[in-house]
């Protein structure tokens, strides 16, 4: 696979696609073109060479999505300089240890965010940004940051007399592979390590969402995962702004009635989601449906179960927009059941497989090639291999080694050294299989997965997919607790209330549940228990379950 220059991607985009539609903050007027992108990128390189930022210097930012954190992000990438986005969900101790240990000079952070880190003790930090206006909210003693903002306008029009135009648009030219981004990890361990991402990393994950996804000049894309993350920023940002794409930035929590109404007005060519928001249409509105006794009796006939299932395929078509080819789900594992119902309606979904740590994608099927409960083939620039007797029966390990795995973790040798085997294979600490044509198929994460007392391998997750969806289960984590398995459960209390069932019943519920649920599973993996939760798991920015705080 060809190698192409990560920030060169940039400059030829920008120029190609100057006068389309580039970016918009969905609900707003603020909108740029291509053009209109490239012009206030410049603008904040004059800034970035006033203050006397060196290629490789450490740029830290932190903030919702919007056309602005992309505006910073992009700036920094195509000034040379190695980005360090921060989750917003972080909070201001983590903060302040990022910036800290990432030792970023600069930083772009929101007002709403600034007013919890202003406090700290940020001794490296020479000047902070607004993400609203790029008004200095903080400068080191010494500095005359402040005076630079006034007149940016003023040195772009001496720096550009004739005006900006496409043959302007002019990035460094870096190596491939150097240090593009340092991301901050928010693993369900609770420590965070910075991934260093190589522009080498960024370019594999580019060159195969050109070859595969094949968006275009003036597609469009919804971008509502959160691009502090590798998974929102490769895909919904990355890659979609290195084809010419118009991305609406949402900005907001992405419920399900924020999202059908995003969709509705986007129409986007291609869908970027996590499993949970299939989950949840699954969950709220699918099985609702289907669970009525003349749907279910119409279900039996096999004439009247195409015409429905032909029914929900254009509901969920529509709910997405209506104009995309297929839904990419990663982040997690989607639940079986879920996967199984969307296959069986022929809902164009195909399932990837990634980390932070390969920048993200490690595997990956179109729709058409899919083959069920996989998390798609690997990469062609990269390898896998199962740490197993047997790769294709055996769960094992899930090692990888190529173009997209990282450099390691920044000032952190011996995390580095134990995320690699002996001969250079990176270590995901997931547990799977794979097929003679390099389908990955996950099991669980090696960390969570429980010996029974007669030697067999547990895999809580497996468990917890088919428990969360009996009735009234909001999500749910299975330990193990002096060889019996117990389930923590957390109840859908918002269906209870409007279903009318009284909480006290709530205990017959969920024992009837974990009958229903122990005739679903092997013998060594029934549950003795449900313990009821009061409050949701605590989770990560990224909304997995910290669950080293439930064992």
């Amino acid at each position: 696979m060809k190698k192409e220059n990560f920030i060169k991607l940039y400059e030829e985009s920008f120029r190609i696609n100057f006068i389309y539609p580039a970016l918009t903050d969905y609900g707003t007027t603020t909108s740029y073109t291509y053009g209109e992108l490239a012009k206030e990128i410049e603008k904040l390189h004059i800034l970035f060479s006033k203050c006397n930022i060196q290629e490789g210097d450490k740029i830290a930012l932190v903030g919702k999505n919007t056309t602005q954190w992309c505006i910073a992000y992009l700036s920094i990438i195509t000034y040379g300089a190695v980005v360090v986005p921060i989750l917003q969900d972080f909070n201001s101790k983590d903060i302040h240890h990022i910036i800290n240990h990432s030792e970023s000079m600069l930083l772009f952070i929101s007002d709403a965010i600034w007013v919890n880190v202003a406090d700290g003790d940020l001794p490296l930090l020479r000047g902070a940004f607004s993400l609203n206006d790029w008004k200095v909210l903080y400068q080191k003693e010494g500095e005359r940051i402040d005076e630079l903002i006034p007149n940016l306008e003023a040195l772009f029009q001496e720096k550009y007399p004739e005006g900006f135009g496409p043959q302007h648009i002019q990035y460094i030219d870096v190596s491939n592979d150097k240090v593009r981004v340092l991301n901050y990890t928010s693993g369900t361990t609770g420590f965070s390590k910075g991934v260093m991402i190589t522009g080498n990393n960024l370019s594999g994950n580019m060159t195969f969402a050109h070859v595969t996804f094949n968006l275009k000049q003036k597609d469009a894309m919804l971008s509502f995962l959160p691009l502090a993350h590798t998974y929102g920023a490769a895909f919904e940002f990355l890659y979609a702004l290195s084809e010419g794409t118009h991305v609406t930035l949402l900005g907001k929590t992405p419920s399900p009635k924020i999202l059908v109404k995003a969709f509705e007005e986007v129409r986007p060519t291609l869908v970027i989601a996590v499993p949970l928001i299939l989950e949840k249409i699954h969950k709220k509105m699918i099985l609702p449906a289907l669970a009525k006794k003349n749907i279910r009796w119409a279900l039996k006939a096999s004439f009247l179960r195409k015409l429905i299932y032909a029914q929900i395929h254009k509901k969920l078509l529509k709910a997405f927009g209506g104009n995309f080819k297929q839904i990419i789900i990663g982040g997690a594992p989607l639940n079986a059941e879920v996967e199984d119902f969307l296959l069986k309606i022929h809902f164009p979904i195909s399932v990837g497989y990634g980390m932070t740590e390969c920048a993200p994608l490690i595997s990956f099927s179109l729709c058409k090639d899919y083959i069920p409960h996989s998390c798609g083939k690997i990469l062609p620039c990269m390898e896998v291999r199962i740490d197993s007797e047997d790769p294709y029966t055996l769960a094992g390990e899930i090692q990888v080694k190529g173009q997209n795995v990282m450099a390691g973790y920044y000032k952190n040798e011996e995390a580095t050294r134990n995320a690699f085997t002996e001969d250079g294979w990176l270590r995901t600490g997931d547990l799977g299989t794979i097929d003679r044509n390099y389908n990955i198929f996950i099991r669980g994460r090696s960390k969570n997965m429980i010996l029974s007392a007669s030697g067999q391998n547990i895999y809580p997750e497996e468990i917890e997919n088919k428990l969360n969806n009996l009735p009234f289960v909001l999500e749910s984590v299975v330990v193990d607790r002096k060889g019996r398995l117990i389930a923590l459960v957390y109840p859908d209390y918002d269906a209870l209330a409007s279903e009318g069932v009284a909480q006290a019943d709530l205990d017959k519920i969920m024992h009837q549940n974990k009958e229903t649920l122990n005739h679903m599973v092997a013998s060594y993996e029934k549950i003795a228990a449900i313990e009821l939760q009061p409050h949701e798991f605590e989770k990560t920015p990224k909304k997995s379950i910290k669950r080293f705080l439930y064992h």
